[in-house]
Protein backbone atom coordinates (compact mmCIF):
# COMPACT_ATOMS: atom_id res chain seq x y z
CA UNK A 1 0.00 0.00 0.00
CA UNK A 2 2.79 2.40 0.87
CA UNK A 3 4.46 1.60 -2.47
CA UNK A 4 1.99 3.76 -4.41
CA UNK A 5 3.04 6.98 -2.65
CA UNK A 6 5.59 7.94 -5.32
CA UNK A 7 3.04 7.98 -8.11
CA UNK A 8 -0.12 9.21 -6.40
CA UNK A 9 -1.12 12.77 -5.49
CA UNK A 10 -0.16 13.40 -1.88
CA UNK A 11 0.86 15.81 0.82
CA UNK A 12 4.12 15.31 2.70
CA UNK A 13 4.71 16.71 6.16
CA UNK A 14 2.70 17.69 9.18
CA UNK A 15 1.30 21.11 8.23
CA UNK A 16 0.19 20.18 4.71
CA UNK A 17 -1.28 16.90 5.91
CA UNK A 18 -3.27 18.60 8.68
CA UNK A 19 -4.76 20.96 6.08
CA UNK A 20 -5.68 18.05 3.79
CA UNK A 21 -7.32 16.06 6.59
CA UNK A 22 -9.31 19.06 7.82
CA UNK A 23 -10.47 19.82 4.28
CA UNK A 24 -11.66 16.23 3.79
CA UNK A 25 -9.15 15.65 0.98
CA UNK A 26 -7.17 12.84 2.63
CA UNK A 27 -8.03 9.33 1.50
CA UNK A 28 -5.34 7.52 3.52
CA UNK A 29 -3.06 9.05 6.13
CA UNK A 30 0.30 7.37 6.70
CA UNK A 31 1.86 8.10 10.08
CA UNK A 32 5.43 7.15 11.05
CA UNK A 33 5.60 5.16 14.29
CA UNK A 34 8.80 6.94 15.35
CA UNK A 35 7.60 10.53 14.93
CA UNK A 36 7.03 12.92 17.81
CA UNK A 37 4.22 11.91 20.20
CA UNK A 38 2.51 15.31 19.83
CA UNK A 39 2.37 14.83 16.04
CA UNK A 40 0.98 11.31 16.48
CA UNK A 41 -1.72 12.47 18.89
CA UNK A 42 -2.77 15.35 16.63
CA UNK A 43 -2.96 13.22 13.47
CA UNK A 44 -4.82 10.35 15.17
CA UNK A 45 -7.36 12.80 16.60
CA UNK A 46 -7.88 14.54 13.25
CA UNK A 47 -8.31 11.22 11.43
CA UNK A 48 -10.96 10.15 13.91
CA UNK A 49 -12.76 13.50 13.71
CA UNK A 50 -12.73 13.64 9.89
CA UNK A 51 -13.13 9.89 9.23
CA UNK A 52 -9.82 9.58 7.40
CA UNK A 53 -8.27 6.13 7.09
CA UNK A 54 -5.08 5.87 9.17
CA UNK A 55 -2.20 3.55 8.41
CA UNK A 56 1.19 3.29 10.09
CA UNK A 57 4.67 3.22 8.57
CA UNK A 58 7.55 1.66 10.51
CA UNK A 59 9.74 4.76 10.42
CA UNK A 60 10.02 8.33 9.20
CA UNK A 61 12.94 7.30 6.99
CA UNK A 62 10.86 4.58 5.30
CA UNK A 63 7.88 6.91 4.84
CA UNK A 64 10.05 9.64 3.32
CA UNK A 65 11.70 7.18 0.93
CA UNK A 66 8.33 5.72 -0.08
CA UNK A 67 7.14 9.27 -0.82
CA UNK A 68 10.10 9.97 -3.08
CA UNK A 69 11.92 12.44 -0.83
CA UNK A 70 15.46 12.22 0.54
CA UNK A 71 14.56 12.96 4.17
CA UNK A 72 12.24 11.39 6.70
CA UNK A 73 8.54 12.25 6.83
CA UNK A 74 6.37 12.08 9.92
CA UNK A 75 3.09 12.00 8.02
CA UNK A 76 1.97 11.64 4.40
CA UNK A 77 -1.57 11.88 3.06
CA UNK A 78 -2.67 10.11 -0.07
CA UNK A 79 -5.26 12.48 -1.55
CA UNK A 80 -8.67 11.57 -2.89
CA UNK A 81 -9.12 11.54 -6.64
CA UNK A 82 -10.93 14.82 -7.25
CA UNK A 83 -11.84 13.89 -10.84
CA UNK A 84 -14.55 11.55 -9.64
CA UNK A 85 -16.44 14.57 -8.29
CA UNK A 86 -16.45 16.42 -11.64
Amino acid sequence: MIDNLKTKKKTVGFKQSVKAIQAGKAEIVYLARDCDKKIQDTIVSLCEKHSAQLSYADSMKLLGKASGIDVGASVVCLLKDTQENN
